[in-house]
């Protein structure tokens, strides 16, 4: 089993391949992050939002933010290389084997099963190639999407309505899931 930090893996999924974002993804990027209906369930920190040049965020990815085990951030892509998002590992506890997990997809590409896809793949890596043995993850109380995602994979609700720090004004309410 390897840590889950020890190298960028190349995950195939049904449908999907989770893998290193390059710079020949940047229009894709781009369009993610642009949409405000993508980030209207998201926190406001998130990497891909905190630099304006997306060139160098990509550039960024894999170096401090990855080799100081803070995240991972894969790109979503269909079986044909289209980039379609975001997949994310953070929060490591390494000491309790257990991850966070998360994801975005351009609009385009809502409702399509690639949420899904994507959920089944990073979770059949955790627990197929890592020692990770807990995953969690957190949805805003009126993302009835992702909560269908994550219970499609197997996760369970273990606290509702939990007030988070999402880099809003106020705390976020958040459903918190465990697989």
């Amino acid at each position: 089993m390897i840590k889950i930090f020890d190298e960028i893996p190349l995950i195939h999924g049904s449908g999907v391949v989770l893998r290193r974002i390059e710079q020949t993804d940047r229009e894709g990027l781009e369009e993610l992050v642009s949409n405000d209906k993508v980030y209207k369930y998201l926190p406001t920190f998130l990497y891909e939002k905190q630099d304006p040049d997306l060139e160098r965020v990509i550039d960024v990815l894999y170096g401090e933010l990855f080799t100081s085990r803070e995240s991972l951030i894969l790109g979503i892509c269909s079986e044909d290389d289209n980039f379609c998002g975001l997949a994310e590992f953070y929060g490591l506890r390494d000491e309790l084997h257990k991850i966070s997990i998360g994801y975005r997809l351009s609009e385009r590409f809502w409702g399509k099963g690639l949420a899904t896809a994507t959920v089944g793949a990073m979770v059949s890596y955790l627990y197929g190639n890592t020692d990770i043995e807990i995953i969690t993850a957190s949805t805003m109380v009126e993302n009835s999407a992702s909560a269908r995602v994550l219970k499609k994979n197997g996760f369970d609700l273990v606290a509702s309505s939990v007030g988070e720090d999402w880099g809003y004004d106020e705390p976020t309410i958040a459903d918190k899931w465990i697989r």
